[in-house]
């Protein structure tokens, strides 16, 4: 056993023994490496700096025909640089759930993260949060977890946004209440 091992060890090296295939392996397999190195990349270290019409408070007063609907939602967002922050008033004449957590028919949830605009299309990816914007634990009455809602820009002006909703037919329409401009923070 002694013997073969070092007759092995004592043969010169040569190409000869490799086929076409390996070294056809050999080389994507190298190319995969470099191009996996390649795409890896570091976040940012600050916020981005998002859309400028967007930065600022937007207020959703009321819906059209609401008092004919079963139930909706009325929106107050908070734009800040590449972040967002909603709250949720719903309302509702159904009943979903316990009376303690519904409140009569009317509830306010909310949510955080980031978002970004492409074209004429407004993605919200986020959390829901508690009434302070801290994250929210699994459990309770409302919704938890990813908040991930997408939205297309029908109208925009200095002080009105209107949007439409992916994920509903109600129209979402908001007024400028006040105009933030983003202040860049380390992350």
């Amino acid at each position: 056993m002694e013997r073969a091992f070092l007759f092995y060890m004592h043969r010169s090296f040569s190409f000869r023994h490799l086929t076409s295939t390996s070294i056809a392996f050999s080389f994507w397999l190298l190319v995969s490496c470099l191009l996996l190195l390649n795409s890896c990349s570091f976040n940012p270290n600050y916020q981005r700096k998002g859309s400028d019409f967007l930065q600022g408070e937007w207020k959703q007063d009321s819906v059209e025909r609401q008092k004919l609907l079963v139930s909706y939602e009325l929106h107050n967002f908070r734009f800040t640089c590449d972040s967002f922050y909603v709250s949720i008033a719903s309302n509702s004449k159904v009943n979903y759930g316990a009376d303690t957590c519904m409140n009569s028919g009317h509830w306010m949830e909310y949510a955080k993260g980031t978002y970004e605009q492409q074209s004429d299309t407004l993605h919200l990816k986020g959390f829901f949060c508690n009434p302070d914007f801290s994250l929210k634990k699994e459990g309770g009455c409302f919704r938890f977890g990813a908040y991930v809602e997408d939205f297309k820009i029908s109208s925009k002006s200095d002080s009105a946004l209107a949007l439409l909703s992916f994920s509903s037919t109600i129209p979402v329409k908001l007024r400028l209440v006040k105009r933030v401009p983003c202040v860049e923070k380390p992350l």
